[in-house]
Formats: structure tokens, sequence, C-alpha cells
């Protein structure tokens, strides 16, 4: 697959725990020679950063974001990109925190329409 990522919105599938991204959670997607680079906010996130390289399907990316509170927290992912039956692209995340205890397993996709 090599679909650019660059210009692209990207919703989660399902809620996380509180003080992370949540369906109300909008990722714009940019990238460029295999950089790439989000800014997300939405939910309990005010504003995050993630930037990171891609090679082929694989994203190797950190995150920063600031949640209401006026707390923040980092973490580093890996996501792969796949792509739906109907065309839309879907990054499979596997991500842990690095500012506090705490991993897991998420989902993001383009939304429909």
């Amino acid at each position: 697959m090599a679909r650019s990522l660059d210009g692209l919105v990207f919703v989660p599938t399902a809620d996380q725990a509180p003080g992370q991204v949540g369906r109300q959670t909008r990722f714009e997607y940019h990238e460029q020679d295999g950089r790439v680079w989000a800014e997300y906010s939405g939910g309990d996130v005010v504003k995050g950063h993630l930037i990171g390289t891609r090679a082929d399907d694989t994203i190797d990316f950190r995150y920063v974001q600031l949640r209401p509170d006026g707390t923040t927290a980092s973490g580093h992912c890996v996501s792969r990109v796949t792509e739906l039956p109907d065309g839309r692209l879907r990054l499979e995340e596997t991500w842990t925190w690095e500012s506090q205890d705490g991993s897991g397993t998420s989902t993001v996709e383009q939304p429909l329409g």
C-alpha cells in the first residue's frame, strides 16, 4: 500500500479510557517523504500532536496531548495502515504511555461520507 495519509481525517472506532482519545477525537494527518505528523483534538483531548515516520504500511510515532485539567501525557505508538473494502483507510494501533503506566490497542479510520 502506498496511499498517502496527507490531508486525511481519522476518527476512533471506540472510546478509550477517560483522559484518552475517544469517538469525539479527530486526527488530521499529514505525510511527506516518509515523515508523518498529525494534530488532534476532541473529547478528553484539548490538543494533541503526533510525529514519526512511515515505512510501507507501518507508522512509528510519538504523541503528546493536553487534557482539559491541564495535565499532559505522552507515549509511543506503532500503527499498521490497512484498506477497508470500501476504500477508506484504517490504522490499527499498538500504543504505550511513556509519561504514565499503561498500554493498549486502538483503531482509527476515515469517517464515512
